[in-house]
């Protein structure tokens, strides 16, 4: 007998955990770029339990900006889907139903969406490299090819910075209520790196426009964490059992998760609290902890962990020479971190380790190492210029930084080749392709890639060396036998 597609609560026979309200009792406030398994697993499950806590018509709209899959899978569903929390203490499961409706690959019908007068917050996790904002000046990235296209054609935008401009102004000439615009990605005051690419972008084409964003428009920062790996067969398999029917949009996440925002919303707000979040003054410090900690080590990890032969982080985690070099590598960072009010910085790396440990979450290292020119700037290179500027050690972030050098390569440790999957991936073909097959030259030509590694720590000569030694090793005896004399150091 066939099983029936998840499209009504009434539907769901199993011991999944259905919400408390009724979905369609409640209008749309949010549009959501950035459709794909965290929101799923972060923001909409907050607000979600906001929905069953105080009401209100806060439903989001979310928005694929490069394919019409995840929307077209929810769309089937209504909007509902299945979330599946595995921890160590075993598996559970919820049907989440604060998504309305998805948007895919259809860049007029998201603009229409945000322009809708009901719609009063923009969240986004659209990934570093989506928003198309140049990290040195912190403004419009031009030669980012969805910012380039939206600066000639700005009544039909496609991109993020395109999209939001032509959506506050579209708002503001109609007197909508002005946008909150929240971004939950992992960059370092992602709410002030956004205003100023959007108001950036807004300059470019009408200067009035530029000073409404400026000082109607607000863009707090977040941070945001919780680990969320791509679904599998096995995923759609246990929505199956917890529901009793085929959901083709369930994705599967840790027990764990965190939501850290400032609290600027003039024009109203879910009750996110309900589901796990703070509200503070100024998320920064938060940031950097989360950057610098537990994404950093991610990083390193990946990177490392992949070359080694570990599919998974929980893989990493069982092979007790890396992680050694986690847990060096969480200890080094934290320093970076500071005194942070609040926070035990020990207890959270041990947590973060725990976490890493997790048997039933298959995280994968290459997943993670993907769009790496886009997060080593913040997860290793920041870190490693606050130690070097403080006469600390480079140890843990020379190595990352090697670990990266060598996956660039594009070939594993049998001669395999991959994809990097990294928006500067043609770039790097390039200038390996120019260099000599020697650490100093591989290091020379990656880490001079415009807008990449800071140069007070590309010309200083101990970090150079010590990239440089790591990243010999690693050609010369392999990964494995690298990560064995660098945690024997």
């Amino acid at each position: 007998m066939a099983v029936q597609r998840l499209s009504a609560l009434c539907d769901v026979t199993g011991p999944a955990r259905r919400p408390a309200y009724e979905p369609a009792d409640h209008g749309t406030g949010i549009v959501h770029l950035g459709l794909g398994a965290f929101h799923r697993a972060h923001q909409a499950v907050a607000t979600d339990d906001a929905l069953a806590a105080h009401g209100g018509n806060w439903r989001i709209v979310p928005v694929s900006l490069r394919s019409r899959e995840a929307s077209e899978a929810l769309n089937a569903q209504n909007g509902l889907y299945t979330l599946i929390e595995r921890g160590p203490g075993g598996i559970s499961g919820r049907v989440v139903g604060a998504i309305s409706h998805g948007i895919g690959a259809d860049p007029a019908a998201t603009l229409k969406a945000l322009r809708d007068p009901a719609i009063r917050i923009v969240t986004l996790t659209v990934t570093e490299k989506g928003y198309g904002i140049d990290r040195a000046t912190h403004g419009p990235d031009w030669n980012h090819d969805a910012v380039a296209a939206d600066r000639k054609a700005p009544d039909a935008p496609v991109g993020v910075l395109g999209l939001l401009t032509a959506a506050i102004k579209a708002r503001r000439d109609a007197g909508s209520v002005p946008l909150t615009i929240l971004s939950c990605d992992n960059l370092p005051e992602n709410g002030a790196l956004l205003r100023a690419g959007v108001v950036g972008f807004a300059r470019a084409l009408d200067e009035d426009l530029a000073r409404f964003i400026e000082s109607e428009i607000t863009f707090p920062s977040s941070m945001v964490d919780r680990i969320t790996p791509a679904a599998t067969a096995q995923t759609l398999a246990e929505a199956e059992r917890l529901t009793g029917c085929t959901d083709l949009a369930a994705i599967e996440t840790e027990p764990f998760t965190q939501w850290v925002i400032e609290d600027r919303f003039p024009n109203g707000r879910p009750y996110w609290e309900a589901g796990g979040a703070i509200f503070v003054e100024n998320v920064a410090p938060y940031e950097r902890m989360k950057l610098t900690m537990l994404n950093g080590t991610h990083s390193m990890l990946a990177y490392a962990g992949f070359l080694s032969g570990h599919a998974y982080v929980r893989d990493v985690m069982g092979d007790p020479v890396l992680a050694a070099l986690v847990e060096r590598h969480l200890k080094a960072a934290a320093l970076e971190v500071g005194d942070l009010p609040g926070i035990d910085l020990s207890a959270y790396a041990g947590d973060l380790a725990e976490r890493f440990r997790n048997p039933a979450i298959a995280h994968a290292t290459y997943q993670i190492a993907m769009d790496g020119t886009e997060k080593l700037p913040q997860r290793i290179f920041a870190p490693a210029l606050c130690a070097l500027r403080a006469g600390r050690d480079l140890s843990t972030y020379a190595f990352a930084t090697a670990a990266w050098t060598r996956y660039a390569l594009g070939t594993d440790e049998a001669g395999n080749a991959y994809s990097l999957r990294d928006p500067k991936e043609n770039l790097i073909v390039a200038r390996l392709a120019d260099a000599e097959r020697n650490a100093g030259s591989i290091m020379t030509a990656l880490l001079a890639l415009p807008g990449f590694a800071p140069q007070e720590l590309t010309v200083d000569p101990n970090w150079r060396a010590a990239v440089e030694s790591r990243l010999a090793a690693m050609l010369t005896h392999g990964m494995t036998e690298a990560v064995r004399r660098e945690a024997a150091a």
